[in-house]
């Protein structure tokens, strides 16, 4: 837990705490970066304002050395703050003020994924496994949307051959919504599938992700339904093997 606000560290803390969870908290930015060194945290609480230097620059530097999840609190709320704390590698973000019992449940969800995340990878090592939901298969086929390539296997993301930076929740969006070209989903479908919340609150986290997405493999990939929520756009392709260009002949 990392807030330069005694009284919410403490309180954030002791609820953490009261739901079975070892927490330690530190009050300024070379503190928290330190204290990541040392503890190796499974999930980092994170305030944007801070001494030493701002939580943006606590997220690039722990993202750096070891990708992990983190959730960023903040008093914050403009769209562009959301997706430049998505950017540095935050799996989430939360406005104060906020209700602990929502912090509570987005701390589990972002576990709960990680958690997937990490048995993902043990069955893509082990050569076996079957999809689940965004789980996939070292079979599973590569996708196209124009010139961006998704490829389940390698949790990897390439442009024009380029490989791009996606963070974890944000390669989920993509792949979830890649898996069923030109179905439209909604935020709170989004919600429930992706990021594992079934209270439906977050609806602007899913913009915010869908923004940082678009900012890296262009603004086409993702459609804007109004009204309604996001598809990929149906000019996707599934590639197993097959050569680009007989992909595009059919």
């Amino acid at each position: 837990m990392v807030e330069d606000e005694p009284s919410i560290a403490s309180a954030v803390a002791a609820r953490l705490r009261s739901e079975g969870y070892a927490v330690e908290i530190a009050g300024d930015g070379p503190s928290a970066v330190a204290a990541c060194e040392r503890l190796h945290p499974d999930l980092v609480v994170l305030d944007v304002m801070l001494p030493g230097f701002d939580g943006l620059e606590v997220c690039r530097r722990i993202q750096r050395d070891q990708p992990v999840p983190v959730l960023m609190l903040t008093a914050r709320d403009s769209e562009t703050d959301l997706v430049v704390g998505l950017a540095v590698g935050a799996d989430d973000y939360m406005t104060k003020p906020f209700r602990a019992r929502e912090l509570v449940a987005r701390v589990q969800a972002i576990l709960r994924r990680d958690e997937r995340s990490r048995a993902r990878l043990d069955a893509d090592r082990a050569t076996a496994g079957t999809a689940d939901g965004l789980d996939a298969t070292p079979h599973a086929p590569v996708r196209r949307i124009g010139d961006v390539e998704i490829d389940p296997a390698a949790r990897r993301v390439r442009q024009a051959g380029e490989v791009v930076h996606l963070t974890p929740l944000e390669f989920d969006l993509l792949h979830f919504l890649a898996r069923r070209p030109g179905v439209v989903y909604t935020r709170e479908q989004l919600l429930a599938e992706v990021w594992g919340y079934r209270d439906g609150s977050g609806a602007r986290t899913v913009d915010s992700h869908v923004q940082a997405i678009r900012r890296k493999v262009g603004a086409m990939v993702i459609r804007t339904v109004h009204g309604v929520g996001y598809a990929v756009e149906q000019r996707l392709e599934a590639r197993d093997g097959a050569s680009p260009a007989k992909d595009a002949s059919r």
